[in-house]
């Protein structure tokens, strides 16, 4: 059985939009470029007609893909935590350690991380090493490029 994937409301809903979109819109474009190309003639070295097959083998696994994450996601809830310790949809400030800038972060699942945006994943090491610690904590993060220690200053 695949692990579960942790997802905030938002990200299950993106992933479901795709999903509909992917079922619906694409699977119908693609069949209808299908049927041009068959329609001209020989099949054999109809560079059209493999570009469809391909992306098609592309969208049916994305597919695929998408029903396996999203019947396997656990929901979290995001807002106010009911508890000061840092969790999966925990929205926290950290000050790396010789530094004065802050930087804010919400911990999602992997599947919808996106560091530009703030949201970083439970399983990168950040994430990881920031899991389960509170406000006021000094925490460790054994990255690859290195270890460095963040001050966590707010924790929602």
């Amino acid at each position: 059985m695949p692990p579960t994937t942790f997802l905030t409301q938002e990200g299950q809903k993106k992933l479901q939009d795709e999903l509909d979109y992917l079922r619906t819109v694409k699977r119908e474009e693609i069949a209808q470029r299908l049927h041009e190309a068959m329609e001209g003639g020989e099949l054999i070295e109809n560079a059209e007609y493999e570009a469809a097959k391909n992306e098609q083998a592309f969208v049916e696994g994305r597919i695929k893909e998408l029903e396996v994450l999203l019947a396997t996601a656990r929901v979290i809830s995001e807002g106010p935590a009911t508890h000061e310790v840092i969790q999966v949809g925990s929205t926290v400030t950290i000050q790396k350690e010789g530094t004065s800038e802050s930087d804010v972060f919400t911990i999602v699942g992997a599947a919808e991380a996106n560091p530009v945006h703030g949201k970083i994943s439970n399983e990168s090491p950040l994430g990881r090493a920031l899991l389960n610690h509170k406000l006021g904590d000094r925490v460790q993060v054994d990255a690859p490029a290195g270890a460095f220690v963040v001050d966590v200053l707010k924790v929602v």
